[in-house]
């Protein structure tokens, strides 16, 4: 079955709305600080570094739930001569709604250029919204998840979109241990 991306995003959203998608977990009790110590533990720090110019708090919600979780996630990627294909799971339906939820509506933010500049985004996101109209996506729901094809005919962004995926990939092994050597390194 295959999906295009606004139309998978219109049913995720359908789906949150409707109350079948996505668990939103509860903050874990911790202390108040807000740095990155704080951040890798769930706590304010974690909230701050994920809110962009105008992304919502359904988001914000989304990609705490993603790293807090991210061993529950299984994530495979295939380079392609003109692309990747992914494929991100969870066995948790929970979690495995907030997966589809998160690609649909990234997806829809690259197609309509609503870059959401989070604190810890990668500059390689950079390339993909600057050449958002050189990319091909397929968004094709799993029993789990999600699997995704992106292929453009530009090296450039070829080359942008087999890094982010291999970001995405270090995010699901270690979490915000992976965003912090990240931003460290640049």
């Amino acid at each position: 079955m295959r999906i295009a991306g606004k139309v998978l995003s219109m049913v995720a959203a359908a789906a949150l709305v409707s109350g079948l998608g996505a668990a939103v977990l509860a903050q874990p009790a911790g202390g108040s600080g807000h740095g990155m110590g704080q951040a890798m533990r769930g706590g304010h720090g974690m909230m701050a570094m994920l809110r962009g110019v105008d992304t919502t708090s359904a988001e914000v919600s989304e990609m705490r739930d993603l790293f807090m979780n991210h061993h529950q996630i299984s994530r495979s990627v295939t380079n392609l001569p003109d692309g990747i294909r992914t494929i991100t799971e969870s066995d948790n339906p929970d979690l495995a709604a907030v997966i589809v939820s998160h690609v649909a509506g990234m997806n829809l933010r690259v197609q309509e250029g609503l870059d959401p500049q989070v604190p810890i985004q990668s500059p390689t996101l950079d390339v993909l919204f600057a050449n958002r109209d050189l990319i091909e996506t397929i968004l094709e729901p799993t029993p789990t998840g999600i699997m995704v094809t992106q292929t453009s005919p530009d090296p450039a962004t070829v080359a942008a979109l087999q890094a982010h995926a291999a970001e995405v990939s270090e995010m699901v092994a270690h979490g915000m241990a992976a965003v912090h050597r990240s931003m460290t390194q640049r």
